[in-house]
């Protein structure tokens, strides 16, 4: 759910902080009046505010120092001036001080209501922005693998310490939550980031396509091999393999894997010299693995090889303050190709993705976005 701004009034005329009050909360914000400085900033070092209205003329502190006070010691916090003291002298040292606005009395109510706006989307930009940065700049995970909640944080975290480490990793999580971003990321982070990355998904094809494509095959090695084929494993020497669904792999085919792993060779199909191969393996799954071994759909021995460290992958209903951040990055992302620069989403659009579960989780997000855009 998103969090109501939470709003000051301070004014020494308390039929004004009644009226602000009740229509600032009218329209969905949440309201705390003062009728002097010092006890706002008392309530302030408990529970900042985000946006403050100020009267300048108060009895107990001027609203000058509030305001420098403010802008000092609460980064992000928007304070609006209205007073019925000021001058265009006092308006202009305001601004000065980092006041998003200055209004005098007497004010409408729409103008009020209309400065209340302004000041959110500016506080709404700004922490959007400095999300985006932080997911962007401090991760170098990728432009879509995009998250600054906990789930995401924990994630980035593990994927730090194991990328250096030249083990095999297990990637779990559900269908659309970026296995291979992730696997392609450790990679990007890890010493062998200059060497070949290569994916393969061993889901929906037979026995005899995953050996060719993995293994590669010899001159002759069956009716139609007229020429040598390197296969894939062969073909990232030094690099990263990412096997996508690798549940999906036959166990004939298995047993062939497990070989490469432990022997750190392999042998084309045709072959008789074995081939030395140093790789690491990235592997994913959306299935249960430890639960197929014991059901009898995949080797145990292969599946400890694999599982040297295992990562889980969030559902994106798992991280649903994420949501926001990912929809701001794909709407700027998809928008460029269609010369479009100002794609904006409505609140009540952004409302609707907060409460959908995306089965599809981060991939059916940008297929929503995707038409929109």
């Amino acid at each position: 759910m998103k969090e109501k701004t939470r709003i000051a009034i301070i004014d020494d005329e308390a039929t004004v902080c009644r009226r602000l009050k009740k229509h600032l909360e009218s329209d969905g914000y949440e309201a705390e009046t003062f009728l002097m400085g010092v006890p706002f900033l008392k309530r302030m070092q408990e529970e900042p505010f985000h946006l403050v209205f100020l009267d300048l003329g108060l009895p107990d502190i001027d609203g000058m120092e509030i305001l420098s006070q403010v802008t000092a010691h609460y980064d992000g916090v928007e304070v609006i001036i209205i007073t019925g003291h000021g001058s265009i002298d006092s308006a202009i040292e305001a601004i000065k001080k980092g006041a998003y606005h200055y209004v005098g009395k007497p004010f409408k109510l729409d103008e009020i209501r209309s400065l209340a706006r302004g000041a959110e989307e500016k506080i709404r930009l700004r922490q959007e922005n400095r999300r985006l940065k932080e997911a962007l700049e401090a991760a170098d995970f990728g432009e879509e693998l995009i998250g600054t909640g906990a789930p995401m944080r924990e994630l980035f975290s593990m994927m730090k310490k194991v990328a250096p480490v030249d083990c095999n990793v297990l990637l779990q999580g559900e269908s659309g939550t970026g296995k291979e971003l992730v696997a392609r990321s450790i990679h990007r982070l890890s010493p062998r980031k200059k060497r070949p990355f290569v994916s393969f998904n061993c889901g929906g094809f037979t026995e005899e396509l995953i050996c060719n494509e993995l293994f590669g095959h010899e001159k002759g090695a069956f009716t139609g091999a007229t020429l040598t084929k390197i296969g894939l494993l062969e073909s990232a020497a030094g690099g990263t393999v990412f096997l996508d669904e690798i549940g999906e792999m036959p166990l004939s085919m298995q047993v062939r894997l497990l070989r490469v792993i432990q022997e750190k060779s392999i042998l084309r199909v045709g072959g008789t010299k074995p081939i030395h191969l140093d790789i690491r393996i990235v592997a994913a799954s959306n299935r249960d693995i430890k639960a197929a071994c014991l059901e009898g759909n995949f080797r145990e021995d292969l599946f400890y090889r694999l599982n040297v460290v295992a990562l889980t992958l969030p559902r994106l209903a798992e991280r649903k303050e994420d949501i926001p951040l990912l929809v701001s990055s794909f709407i700027k992302k998809y928008s460029h190709p269609f010369g479009k620069t100002a794609v904006r989403i409505s609140p009540q659009a952004m409302d609707i993705l907060m409460h959908y579960d995306f089965p599809g989780n981060v991939r059916s997000c940008v297929n929503q976005l995707f038409p929109f855009v």
